[in-house]
């Protein structure tokens, strides 16, 4: 397998991974909000902190989701207007709009490892359950740069005729 082909795997494989971690921190959070509602309905009184846990919880969710959620095309698609253009335009247009993408993810990423360190300099801590949030932001960005790679892998799907 040449390199390119290994690489186009090695970010398939952790984009579907991370959406591996995605279901089970989702399926905690899921089971972290039902004991919590049990615990009001029999004790009288609720976990402390749960809602800080599912709200950073949350953000593991949809981060290391989106990633796959790229790779196998679960997003919106402009069908009716980028099918009706010639094949050349249509790999331009792809691409244009992926690099775009890539823009956006890596200065989304940039900005949210610069907030990670500010909240470990200042070891800023959820209200309640006192958890350090600097994790949890790290992860995301750490999420959004691979989303990155994601969309290179796409463009290069694009011009080897393997896309959609």
């Amino acid at each position: 397998m040449a390199l390119r082909g290994k690489v186009l795997a090695l970010v398939d494989f952790t984009a579907r991974r991370m959406s591996i971690v995605s279901g089970i921190t989702l399926s905690f959070a899921m089971l972290l909000t039902v004991l919590d509602i049990i615990l009001r309905r029999i004790a009288g009184h609720a976990l402390i902190g749960t809602f800080d846990i599912v709200g950073l919880t949350g953000a593991i969710v949809i981060g290391f989701s989106i990633p796959f959620s790229s790779s196998i095309k679960s997003h919106v698609y402009m069908e009716f207007l980028i099918d009706r253009l010639p094949e050349h335009a249509r790999k331009v247009m792809n691409t244009a709009t992926r690099i775009v993408a890539i823009a956006l993810f890596a200065l989304i990423s940039f900005n949210l490892f610069r907030v990670a360190s500010m909240f470990f300099r200042e070891w800023e801590l959820s209200p309640t359950a006192r958890v350090p949030v600097f994790p949890f932001v790290y992860a995301l960005a750490v999420c959004c740069f691979i989303e990155c790679f994601v969309f290179i892998c796409d463009i290069v799907r694009v011009w080897e005729r393997k896309h959609e």
